[in-house]
C-alpha cells in the first residue's frame, strides 16, 4: 500500500496542483490528509472539491483551520490576519464543502496497524510538535510505529529508538528537494511531511510525502509552484496582502 501524504494545503490551489502534477507518475493507492485544507488562501472550494471527490480514497483528519472556518469553533485565539481569512473563507465556502469540513474526524486516526495520522499532536490536535519533549508526549499517547502529523508546516522527523537499554530520541529537519526515510524495526517515527500550501521552514516550495508501507520507505519532496499566481489570487479576493507575501519566503 502506497500513500500520498498531504498536509496544510490552506486554500492554495496553485501549490496543490503542482504537487499533484509532480506525483502524477508515482503510483499511490490512497491519500492521507493531515488537516487544514482551508484558511489563509483564496481557493478553499477547489481544494475541498478535490479532497471530497477524489477517485483515489482520501483518509483524513481535521485541522484547526478546518474546524474554525466551518463554524465549529470561534477561533478567538487566531491572529488578526488568520481571523480575517477565516471569516472570508466561511463566507465563501459552498454548502457541500462546508459540510465535508464539518464532518472531518478529529485525530489521531489509525490508518492500518502500525500507522496513524493526526493534525497537531496526538495529545491535542491544536498542539505543536517542535521539541523532543513534545515528541515524547506524542509517542506516549500512541502505540503505532509510524505517525504522520502536520500543523507546524515544518518538515521534520522525530525517531524514538527503543533498541537500547536507554531509549534514544533524535530530531531532524527534512531539507532539500528529496529526502528518503527507511522505517527500521525497533524505532518509532513521528513524521511531518511539511505544508503543501504555506511552508514555514524558509523554503517556499510546496512539500509532500509518499509512504510505501510494503517497502517501509518514506520519500519527502519539495516542488516549486506559481507563487505569484497564488499571491495575486489572495490580493484580488480582498484578503490581507501579507498572507500572499509570506508565500515567497516560506515563513
Amino acid at each position: 500500500m502506497i500513500y500520498l501524504v498531504l498536509s496544510d494545503i490552506h486554500g492554495n490551489l496553485e501549490a496543490l496542483e503542482a504537487v499533484l502534477r509532480h506525483s502524477r507518475r508515482k503510483h499511490y493507492d490512497a491519500v492521507l490528509f493531515l488537516g487544514d485544507a482551508v484558511g489563509y488562501g483564496a481557493s478553499p472550494n477547489p481544494v475541498v472539491d478535490w479532497l471530497r471527490t477524489s477517485r483515489i480514497p482520501v483518509i483524513a483528519v481535521r485541522g484547526n483551520h478546518d474546524r474554525v472556518c466551518s463554524g465549529l469553533d470561534e477561533g478567538e485565539y487566531f491572529n488578526q490576519y488568520a481571523l480575517r481569512a477565516v471569516q472570508w473563507t466561511g463566507a465563501h465556502l459552498e454548502v457541500r464543502n462546508l459540510r465535508w469540513l464539518q464532518a472531518l474526524p478529529e485525530g489521531p486516526r489509525q490508518v492500518e496497524p502500525g500507522l496513524a495520522i493526526c493534525h497537531g499532536s496526538p495529545v491535542d490536535e491544536d498542539a505543536y510538535i517542535f521539541s523532543g519533549y513534545d515528541a515524547q508526549m506524542a509517542f506516549d499517547r500512541l502505540p503505532e510505529q509510524v505517525v504522520f502529523f502536520g500543523h507546524s508546516h515544518v518538515p521534520s522527523l522525530f525517531a524514538a529508538d527503543g533498541r537500547e537499554a536507554v531509549p534514544a530520541l533524535s530530531v531532524r529537519l527534512l531539507a532539500g528537494t528529496r529526502e528518503t526515510i527507511t522505517i527500521e524495526d525497533g524505532i518509532r517515527y513521528l513524521i511531518n511531511p511539511g505544508s503543501v500550501g504555506q511552508p514555514r521552514d524558509r523554503d517556499p516550495r510546496a512539500a509532500y510525502a509518499l509512504y510505501d508501507a510494503d517497502t517501509r520507505r518514506v520519500r519527502q519532496y519539495r516542488v516549486p509552484y506559481r507563487i505569484s499566481s497564488a499571491r495575486n489570487r489572495i490580493v484580488k479576493a480582498g484578503l490581507p496582502a501579507v498572507l500572499g507575501d509570506r508565500l515567497f519566503y516560506g515563513s
